[in-house]
């Protein structure tokens, strides 16, 4: 310590105000990178965060409810279960579908089945019938494009086995 003071008395009084400058200018660039510019990037990406974190929280509100009308919903026999599934392929699937039903095992048979169309079945099977896929052999297609050139539709075809409750 006593060779900087030393030091410091030899510099002129110039130097020593250039040196002075000098270290506030380091001092306020450190305060900036240490302590300023972290907490103005948090601020600003704070409400970014907090619309994706309420976005989670809406989607497990939503999941959640889900769990619990499917715990409180009493078990389908296997006709209601079968009725169900006939329902929804004939009034989602349409054209696109055939079933057929052996046993305690429903196979359903796609041709150029719209891919929003397919998901949306698929929900409304785990839900109304309470069948859910054991098996899948699906080939994605697409059609050609629009006229109007909007991009090809992808569709699928191929069998879904789905597992209906026992007799």
């Amino acid at each position: 310590m006593s060779a900087l003071r030393l030091w410091w008395a030899q510099l002129g009084a110039r130097e020593q105000r250039l040196v002075g400058i000098a270290g506030l200018i380091v001092g306020i660039a450190l305060l900036w990178w240490v302590a300023i510019a972290p907490a103005l990037t948090t601020l600003r990406t704070t409400g970014q965060q907090h619309a994706a974190v309420d976005s989670q929280l809406q989607s497990m509100r939503v999941l959640a409810n889900q769990a619990r009308d499917l715990r409180a919903n009493r078990a389908l026999s296997y006709e209601e279960s079968l009725r169900n599934l006939e329902s929804s392929v004939k009034q989602t699937l349409g054209s696109g579908a055939t079933l057929a039903v052996t046993d305690n095992r429903a196979s359903v048979t796609l041709r150029a089945v719209n891919a929003d169309v397919l998901a949306l079945w698929l929900n409304q099977a785990r839900i109304n019938a309470r069948v859910v896929p054991s098996e899948m052999r699906l080939t994605r297609t697409a059609s050609a494009p629009a006229a109007t050139g909007t991009s090809a539709v992808s569709s699928w075809d191929g069998t879904m086995v789905l597992t209906l409750p026992a007799r």
